[in-house]
């Protein structure tokens, strides 16, 4: 078996014994010291309202509905960061804007500037998508700017000396050796997205004809309905760490680690 099959499964091992270790110590404490379930539920009712939920199809449709919300912000984010991560390697003056730009904007928090969005987008889910390309653009835009500055110079007169053209050197040559780059950067970029667009939902309230995550947390809260609560924070937490794993994971075995550009 490679090292990184091994370790990435042993990490997956690990958090699957820590995870139930929590799940257990949840359950006794709700059953020893008869909390009251209002303000902490247990386990089984948790999942039956989560299944109730999904059964009914809401559940379900808020799901998609905030993947494909984020997915499109993601998108959008991504290729303006491509776009400005060449610029800046082709011009000074673009690269001073782009690392001016980075340097103000990277720790403003999406929520910070949710009053603009609202005048600017009203309250639909193009501002959503608004905030989620500002949380998403920005480390994206830094990580590859730094792996496209990182290619060795020799690589590069590699690709001039055979007469490759600008987009196969940018495709063949930077992207790929910045790609560990482009990576981290994206992983930080879905997180804070992530994180934004629940946040996002939960103050804009149902957009579209049910609503996104966002809102099925907060409508669970508004009805005192603390398992809903909590069945939609677990969903939450499970679909940040189902995408960590089954897609950036992944795309790093598949990828760096099979380059041979990964330290394991």
């Amino acid at each position: 078996m490679k090292a990184g099959n091994w370790m990435g499964r042993h990490r997956s091992l690990a958090r699957a014994f820590w995870i139930g270790a929590l799940l257990l110590c949840w359950e006794l404490s709700v059953k020893l010291l008869h909390v009251s379930p209002l303000l902490f539920p247990p386990i089984e009712e948790v999942l039956r309202v989560m299944g109730e939920s999904f059964l009914r199809g809401d559940l379900f449709y808020q799901t998609f509905f905030s993947l494909g919300v984020i997915l499109w912000g993601l998108l959008i984010g991504v290729v303006l960061a491509f776009l400005l991560a060449l610029l800046s390697v082709r011009s000074q003056v673009m690269e001073s804007l782009t690392d001016a730009l980075t340097a103000i904007a990277h720790p403003l928090p999406g929520i910070a500037i949710l009053p603009l969005i609202i005048m600017w987008f009203g309250t639909g889910t193009g501002a959503i998508v608004a905030i989620i390309v500002h949380s998403a653009l920005w480390p994206v835009l830094l990580n590859l700017t730094a792996g496209f500055r990182a290619v060795p110079k020799i690589y590069l007169d590699v690709g001039h000396n055979l007469s490759l053209r600008p987009l196969a050197i940018t495709w063949e040559i930077r992207v790929r050796a910045s790609f560990s780059y482009l990576l981290s950067g994206l992983k930080i970029g879905w997180a804070r997205a992530w994180r934004a667009l629940i946040s996002a939902e939960m103050v804009f309230g149902a957009i579209g004809s049910k609503g996104g995550l966002g809102w099925y947390i907060f409508k669970q809260r508004t009805f005192m309905n603390t398992a809903g609560l909590f069945a939609g924070i677990i969903l939450v937490i499970a679909i940040g760490m189902a995408v960590e794993e089954l897609v950036f994971n992944r795309l790093e075995r598949c990828t760096i680690q099979k380059w041979g550009m990964s330290a394991q």
